[in-house]
């Protein structure tokens, strides 16, 4: 890969629990990406229907008057919204990284769909384990879940937020070869002061040691907290003190550490543009590459199951073939 590629990154406030006002939103960012020349979008962490911020904010009880909605707004992988998501990207010729709350049957996961610029689906994988009070919503990925996809702008794979501090699935994603990585958070807004490593400072950290880690080019979307948050999550001053307003620290980092795009404020929103220049990963990996010849197999090795794990497994006669049994009572 020599060519250069122009990639576009998120900083917003999600349409918070509305998925059709969510999916009008992605639509208008994709056109908004290619407007400025980007062949690739990147969303934040279950930006559609947005981030369930009441989860760190109060009690279970309290927080299950907003379970029937998210459930309600959360998008499936193959449903109406998808489809159209799907053809704004052929539309406008884009492969866009979503991230989403999939509904599964009656349960939730965090996703990120990877699509490509002529519109299909490659792929969906969901978050492989939601951190802390996220279990209390969201179920778990599988192996399968960990996968880089061969595009016509690299290969190109993703995480969600905490995931960056799992070694060993870092490590899983760097030996597939990733040379453009999504790392995709919800905010930095949660507990600022109280909770350093829910911060940008430490978020941002992570987000830059994957990319010089990985060699590869780190695009790290981030959504933003606003006023219409604080209304619909915040029903009392100190709650309004938990989530504070912005948290938006979108990033775009090199495989050598440097930063490719200008910041907004952590209160704007917005579009952050970069140029990628491959040349920099052959660079980076002639000094470290902890998968290649920085590695010590006889020493390290690292073990992987790649393989779905469905919850029901259906094996023996097909349930049509099976006679029925008739019970006769009197």
């Amino acid at each position: 890969m020599t060519e250069q590629v122009r990639v576009a990154v998120v900083q917003a406030e999600p349409r918070w629990l509305d998925l059709a006002a969510g999916v009008d939103q992605v639509v208008g960012l994709i056109a908004d990406a290619a407007a400025g020349g980007a062949r690739l979008i990147a969303f934040p962490e279950t930006f559609l229907p947005g981030y369930p911020w009441w989860i760190w904010l109060d009690s279970p009880a309290w927080g299950m008057r907003f379970v029937p909605r998210y459930s309600e707004q959360s998008m499936t992988r193959d449903g109406a919204e998808m489809t159209r998501i799907a053809a704004a990207a052929a539309e406008h010729g884009v492969h866009v990284v979503l991230g989403f709350s999939e509904r599964a049957g009656g349960s939730l996961y965090m996703a990120q769909a990877f699509i490509d610029d002529a519109g299909r689906v490659l792929s969906v994988r969901r978050k492989l384990k939601p951190t802390h009070v996220e279990r209390s919503v969201f179920g778990e990925g599988d192996g399968s879940d960990l996968q880089v996809h061969d595009t016509k702008l690299g290969r190109l794979g993703g995480l969600n937020c905490w995931e960056h501090f799992q070694p060993l699935t870092k490590y899983t994603m760097y030996s597939l070869g990733e040379q453009i990585h999504v790392g995709s958070w919800p905010s930095f807004s949660v507990y600022r002061g109280a909770a350093k490593a829910l911060g940008p400072e430490v978020n941002n950290a992570a987000s830059l040691v994957y990319a010089v880690e990985g060699q590869t080019f780190v695009l790290a979307p981030c959504a933003v907290v606003g006023e219409a948050a604080h209304e619909l999550f915040c029903d009392t001053e100190g709650k309004k003190q938990l989530l504070l307003q912005g948290g938006g620290f979108a990033r775009v980092y090199g495989p050598e550490g440097s930063e490719l795009a200008e910041p907004l404020g952590e209160t704007e929103e917005g579009l952050l543009f970069a140029d990628l220049d491959f040349s920099l990963i052959a660079i980076a990996k002639s000094a470290a590459d902890p998968v290649g010849h920085y590695s010590r197999p006889d020493v390290f090795r690292l073990q992987v199951n790649f393989s779905p794990n469905p919850r029901i497994v259906h094996s023996g006669a097909e349930f049509e073939d099976v006679e029925p049994v008739v019970v006769e009572v009197d």
